[in-house]
């Protein structure tokens, strides 16, 4: 049973922090969707994912500590504990039972079963004890498509089961989605753990969002600008046709209604926000050229004024 600790290679020392921080590289490095097939890394994503179970859990990391539970979570029978110390200083008898007021070790682990199992011995104490079965976490990267218009996903758990994870509509960057009783199983019929995917949203070309908007830049023709014209654009559902006004610069900003992303709670959307560059046309021109050489504007232009002033 591999150490927490030696698995996502940190000290016990290490900070709430490093231990995250650790666990992200690993859980990138070693992840099943970016290793099909591969056993090898199938098992390490496995025990980095049990390790950083433990030790992201303020309680669980101090109870492994304090050897309470073992290295999955599971706890460890506290007979032992008095069995593996009896004679070490305890008092009158040579063992704790003598010192804590049993005639023996034998009469301490049955008050101790009949205190945990409710009688019976300490076999049937161990028997009938249950413990919940330890959460998983996973890291699951979707495309910032995926993660607007939502979908479905099969993914591959750290134990090597597959589960189909539903991304909901205007899913966000680090948001975790929990999947509950498709965690570690239970000991001894206790209640199985969960599982806890954190979704990494990747970043689109062309796309940004801020809040539930959508930002974009949009090029269009100097002669698009200059004379107006009706150009398609893309959204997060489809093109559309958008009209650029007469005599647009760059930086011009046009809206769409009820185009961005569709907020969780309200149910409303937000808007994509268009932002118009103005480009200029990759080959020689020479009639543009000559034109704007001869060319004089009605009103003086000074675009520079405000840098300058």
């Amino acid at each position: 049973m591999k150490d927490p600790y030696e698995v996502l290679g940190v000290k016990k020392t290490a900070t709430d922090k490093d231990i995250k921080t650790a666990f992200k590289q690993l859980a990138r490095k070693h992840h099943p969707d970016l290793h099909p097939d591969d056993k090898q890394a199938e098992a390490i994503f496995k025990d980095v994912s049990g390790a950083y179970d433990i030790l992201k859990d303020k309680e669980k990391r101090r109870r492994f500590d304090a050897g309470e539970i073992d290295a999955t979570g599971a706890e460890r029978p506290q007979q032992q504990y008095y069995r593996d110390y009896a004679g070490a200083g305890a008092g009158p008898s040579g063992t704790h039972a003598g010192q804590d007021g049993f005639a023996s070790n034998e009469d301490l682990e049955e008050f101790l079963a009949r205190a945990f199992g409710g009688g019976g011995g300490r076999g049937r104490a161990q028997g009938t004890r249950k413990a919940r079965g330890s959460d998983v976490s996973y890291v699951l990267p979707v495309t910032f498509m995926d993660a607007a218009n939502g979908t479905s996903r099969t993914v591959t758990l750290p134990d090597g089961k597959t589960l189909k994870v539903t991304i909901p509509e205007g899913a966000e960057d680090r948001q975790t989605l929990r999947l509950k009783g498709q965690g570690m199983p239970g000991f001894n019929g206790g209640p199985t753990g969960d599982a806890y995917v954190e979704l990494h949203v990747e970043p689109h070309r062309f796309f940004e969002r801020k809040d539930d908007n959508i930002h974009l830049e949009v090029p269009v023709t100097l002669q698009e600008a200059v004379l107006g014209a009706q150009i398609e654009v893309p959204t997060i559902s489809g093109p559309v046709s958008v009209k650029v006004p007469k005599g647009s610069s760059s930086g011009t900003k046009l809206r769409l209604r009820d185009k961005g992303i569709r907020n969780r709670k309200t149910k409303q959307r937000g808007h994509q926000l268009i932002s118009l560059k103005v480009v200029l046309p990759t080959g020689d021109e020479p009639e543009l050229a000559d034109f704007l050489a001869s060319w004089k504007p009605k009103a003086e232009q000074h675009p520079r004024k405000e840098m300058l002033s």
